[in-house]
């Protein structure tokens, strides 16, 4: 099977990225596009994002999770610790998160390092979701192999039917990461392929290196 997709081109020409209008600080530009991206009908789940991270078996694997908060700190999500995703970062906290937003013609690249949040913390988001995802928490054994669709929903009944009208706890297996970036970059789409790309590098002193990389 061959299909040829070199004719599919698109001018990008709705943005630009100056040095002029890059704040000290990535997060506060972070937090500028985000929440036009958040605010912009032709985006679709804003808080989408990629996340590689280097598996067990030494192959890099990406996947899409939801960012659930950001803060002056780094980027915050929630998941299985036991998953091959959670058992991954566990081993190399080294990660990359990744967002696209075609509409904008943008894109923002984070390298950081992943660390457990506090206990807490993953308590009190894990109190605010649904109780069909609370429930979901503890009926799947994330990324390990079931027999068929029929088991997963049968273990789902077993803990509806375990916390019928009660409380339902968090898992001690799940829980948040905190992304501490080192570096973000910014990606602009421009004609010609002359895209901006703005990359802020965390230093020693905790200053923020800025540098312009060519497209």
């Amino acid at each position: 099977m061959a299909h040829d997709l070199s004719n599919h081109r698109k001018s990008y020409e709705k943005q630009e990225l100056l040095e002029s209008n890059c704040p000290e600080n990535p997060m506060e530009l972070f937090q500028r596009w985000f929440l036009t991206a958040d605010e912009d009908e032709r985006v679709d789940e804003s808080n989408a994002m990629t996340v590689s991270a280097i598996g067990l078996d030494g192959y890099p694997k990406s996947r899409v999770v939801l960012l659930k908060k950001y803060t002056w700190e780094g980027f915050i999500f929630y998941t299985n610790y036991k998953s091959e995703k959670g058992k991954a970062i566990l081993a190399n906290s080294h990660i990359c998160l990744s967002f696209f937003w075609p509409g904008l013609e943008q894109q923002i690249i984070i390298k950081g390092n992943a660390e457990k949040l506090a206990e807490n913390l993953s308590d009190g988001y894990f109190e605010s979701r649904p109780d069909g995802s609370k429930l979901g928490a503890w009926a799947s054994k994330q990324s390990q192999v079931v027999d068929s669709r029929e088991a997963l929903d049968n273990e789902l009944a077993s803990y509806q039917k375990k916390y019928n009208q009660k409380e339902i706890p968090r898992p001690p297996h799940w829980g948040g990461f905190l992304v501490k970036p080192v570096s973000i970059e910014f990606w602009q789409g421009r004609p010609n392929r002359m895209h901006d790309r703005i990359r802020y590098t965390l230093q020693k002193d905790f200053s923020w290196k800025i540098e312009r990389l060519a497209p």
